[in-house]
């Protein structure tokens, strides 16, 4: 039986859960970190950048996801 892996990837929604805030603040809080990690618009913020730039633990965040 394979097991699923942990995603990678984080969206608004998960930001929205993480931190409580409203999905434009969340969509907006994505667009900083593109910007800041030099992304084009389209490309995706990984849960490693997401925890660098809001300074949350990566684990918690993954333990989080796993839910």
């Amino acid at each position: 039986m394979k097991t699923i892996p942990p995603r990678i990837i984080i969206y608004a929604k998960d930001v929205e859960n993480i931190t409580g805030r409203r999905p434009r603040t969340c969509y907006t809080i994505l667009q900083k970190i593109k910007m800041h990690y030099r992304k084009k618009r389209t490309d995706l913020v990984t849960v490693k950048e997401f925890s660098e730039f809001m300074s949350i633990p990566e684990s918690l965040i993954k333990d989080f996801l796993l839910d």
